[in-house]
């Protein structure tokens, strides 16, 4: 990389949002009560969401390595990005060459899905086995780790820093 190129990756870029009133009041609230900036706040927010989805970005993390993430942030996901299952198969499936990592479409429709829709057909599915759990996420998340064959986010392991978005004043 030549030292113009370098110069462009360190350029910042202008980024327009838009926010509901609300939301903006409790920004500004926040970050005056933290004695920091607005910027440095929204700053903050977009470093801790890159580093929370980071698997998103590893094009090595692909179908069921991305299970652990999505029930994680399931009903966030769900709310605030309205994704629908044919994106999410994409998601998963997309660029995954290895079929023991392939998400079946019907695990895919439980991220989806209303609690008790998904404690219905968990119920459905375990019939047979007589198995009934009083959580229902915990019983989702432990039905997909045993078919899937993954471990669970630990939020205490360290998480690896994304040296491309630095906080600093504007």
């Amino acid at each position: 990389m030549n030292d113009n190129e370098h110069l462009l990756d360190d350029k910042k870029h202008i980024v327009s949002i838009r926010l509901n009133n609300s939301d903006r009041i409790a920004v500004r609230a926040m970050a005056a009560r933290l004695f920091v900036r607005e910027s440095e706040l929204y700053r903050f927010a977009v470093y801790h969401l890159l580093n929370r989805l980071h698997k998103l970005h590893e094009d090595t993390c692909v179908g069921s390595d991305l299970l652990p993430l999505f029930i994680e942030f399931k009903d966030e996901l769900n709310t605030h990005l309205g994704l629908k299952k044919h994106q999410l198969f994409k998601i998963f499936n997309g660029k995954n060459p290895d079929p023991e990592k392939f998400v079946s479409m019907a695990d895919i429709e439980l991220l989806l899905l209303p609690q008790h829709a998904v404690r219905q057909r968990l119920q459905q599915m375990n019939e047979a086995a007589g198995q009934r759990r009083a959580d229902t996420n915990a019983w989702l998340l432990e039905y997909l780790k045993e078919k899937y064959r993954f471990s669970v986010y630990d939020p205490d392991a360290e998480l690896p820093l994304l040296d491309s978005l630095v906080l600093e004043n504007s």
